[in-house]
C-alpha cells in the first residue's frame, strides 16, 4: 500500500508507517505542491494544509484513493466537495488543537479584562495611567459550537470561575462542561447573556454569515466577540461598524474573511481589537500530535477498525 504525507511530518511517521506497511511506500508532498515520487497507486493521504489547488486536485482525483486525513480540524470546502460523492473516508485532526486554542481564548479574555492593549499603547507613549480592571469570576462566556475546542474553552473558563453557556446541535446527547447548554436556535439568548461570545463552530453553509448586524446588536455593549473558528462566520463590515460605533466593547480575532488580512482593513487600527494572524493553534507539540493521530488511524485502517474523527461529508464536519 502506498501513502502520501506532508514532507514536514515524514520524520515523525516514517519508522512506524514503514513498519505497519511492511514496506516504505511513502510519497511526501511540500506545501508548494511538489511530490517526492509518482502519485500512482496512492491509497492513503495525510493532506497538507495550504497546498496549491492544482496539486490538491491531483491528489483528490486519484482513482486508488480510499482515505484522506487532513491536518486541520476544519475541512476546506473544496476537499469536501471533491470527495462528497466518492467512496473515500475523510477524517480530520479534531482534538489536536484544543489546548493551544483554548489557552489563546483565555489570553484574549484576560487581556480584555485587564486592559492590556490599552496599557501597551500607554507604554509606547511613556504615559503612566491607571485603568480600572474587571475580574473573570462571575462573568458569562457564551460558546457557539461545543465541539472539542469549545469544550476545552469551557473547561478553562470554568476554572476561572466563569459561568459558561453554550450551543450544540444535539444538547441532549452526552455530558458537557458547561452550566447551560442550548440548541443552535437559542443563539439570540446566548448573545444577550454573554460577556464574551466565543465562536468555535465549523464553517458550513449553515454557519456562514452566522454573526451579522442583527446578532451584534443583540450583544451587550460591554461584551467582546472572540473568533477562533473561520472568518466567514462573521459579517466583517458589520463587525467593523459595531466596533466603531460601540455596539460591543471589542473583538479578539484570529481569523478573517480574507487572509492575510489586507493592510487597508480598519481592523488593524481599531483600539478595541486584539488581532492575531490565524495562529491560535500554534504549539511546539503540533507535529508529534498530528503524527500520533495519523499513525493511530493508520493502524485502525489496516486492521479494518473504525477510524477516529470521521467527517460527515454532507454536513461538512
Amino acid at each position: 500500500m502506498k501513502i502520501l504525507v506532508p514532507d514536514f511530518l515524514f520524520a515523525y511517521v516514517q519508522g512506524d508507517a514503514c513498519t505497519l506497511l511492511e514496506t516504505c511506500a511513502v510519497v511526501t508532498a511540500t506545501r508548494q505542491g511538489d511530490f517526492s515520487g509518482p502519485l500512482e497507486g496512492v491509497e492513503v493521504v495525510m493532506l497538507p494544509w495550504g497546498i496549491p489547488p492544482e496539486a490538491r486536485q491531483a491528489i483528490l482525483e486519484l482513482p486508488t484513493l480510499r482515505w484522506v486525513q487532513t491536518i486541520s480540524a476544519g475541512v476546506d470546502a473544496a476537499v469536501i466537495a471533491a470527495l462528497r460523492d466518492r467512496d473515500v473516508v475523510l477524517t480530520n485532526a479534531s482534538g489536536i488543537f484544543d489546548r493551544p486554542i483554548a489557552e489563546t481564548v483565555l489570553t484574549y479574555i484576560l487581556m480584555a479584562l485587564k486592559r492590556m492593549p490599552e496599557y501597551a499603547a500607554l507604554q509606547r507613549e511613556r504615559r503612566w495611567r491607571k485603568l480600572a480592571h474587571r475580574e473573570a469570576g462571575g462573568l458569562t462566556v457564551g460558546i457557539v459550537g461545543l465541539g472539542s475546542i469549545g469544550s476545552e474553552v469551557a473547561r478553562l473558563c470554568r476554572a476561572l470561575g466563569m459561568r459558561v453557556v453554550a450551543l450544540r446541535r444535539h444538547p441532549d446527547q452526552g455530558t458537557a462542561p458547561v452550566d447551560t447548554l442550548w440548541p443552535p436556535e437559542r443563539l439570540d439568548d446566548l448573545l444577550a447573556e454573554a460577556d464574551f461570545v466565543v465562536l468555535a463552530v465549523p464553517l458550513t453553509p449553515e454557519t456562514e454569515g452566522l454573526i451579522g448586524a442583527a446578532q451584534l446588536r443583540r450583544m451587550r455593549p460591554e461584551a467582546w466577540l472572540i473568533n477562533i473558528a473561520r472568518g466567514a462566520i462573521v459579517d466583517e463590515p458589520a463587525l467593523i461598524q459595531a466596533l466603531q460605533e460601540g455596539w460591543i466593547a471589542g473583538a479578539a480575532l484570529d481569523v478573517f474573511a480574507t487572509e492575510p488580512l489586507p493592510p487597508e482593513s480598519p481592523l488593524w487600527s481599531l483600539p478595541n481589537v486584539i488581532l492575531t494572524p490565524h495562529q491560535s493553534w500554534s504549539t511546539p507539540h503540533l507535529q508529534e500530535r498530528e503524527a500520533a493521530l495519523f499513525l493511530d488511524n493508520l493502524r485502525r485502517y489496516l486492521n479494518g477498525e473504525p477510524l477516529l474523527n470521521v467527517v460527515d461529508k454532507q454536513r461538512g464536519y
